[in-house]
């Protein structure tokens, strides 16, 4: 296993404004490790998705909390850590709600599960936060 490489770690406000830059900074960095545009979008797509979950239902809008992103490599593998610092949120309802109800809103986690190859969500210890982590192979 490859070494694993810190490719950017950002912190900002949980305001949805604030995501065009994120955007920004994601493709940036999963390009310089070879990503080619269509996977850099898609990448660029589970991300956004994740932070607008965190900014909607880890913060409820409240926009004073921060979310941390961290984007590692290794070898060929690309690993996405969110942490927010809201709350403890329910892991059970944690899940994309039904493809044949056709509605705005609601699938993030979908979007993230086809995207990714692997996720994982949970509470950070203390009780004082969240994280999710999602894995995806780049070759």
């Amino acid at each position: 296993m490859s070494k694993e490489e810190k490719l950017l770690e950002i912190r900002f406000p949980a305001k949805a404004e604030r995501l065009t830059l994120v955007r920004a900074l994601v493709k940036r960095a999963v390009q310089t490790v070879g990503c080619n545009d269509a996977l850099g979008e898609k990448l660029v797509i589970a991300v956004n998705e994740a932070c607008m979950n965190v900014i909607q239902h880890a913060y409820q809008g409240n926009s004073t909390g921060d979310i941390v992103l961290e984007i590692h490599h290794a070898g060929s593998q690309l690993r996405f850590k969110l942490v927010d610092f809201a709350a403890p949120i329910d892991l059970e309802k944690v899940k994309s709600r039904d493809l044949e109800d056709i509605r705005p809103g609601g699938l993030g986690v979908h979007f993230i599960s086809e995207i990714m190859d692997e996720f994982k969500i949970g509470h950070l210890d203390g009780g004082n936060g969240n994280y999710l982590e999602m894995k995806k192979s780049i070759d």
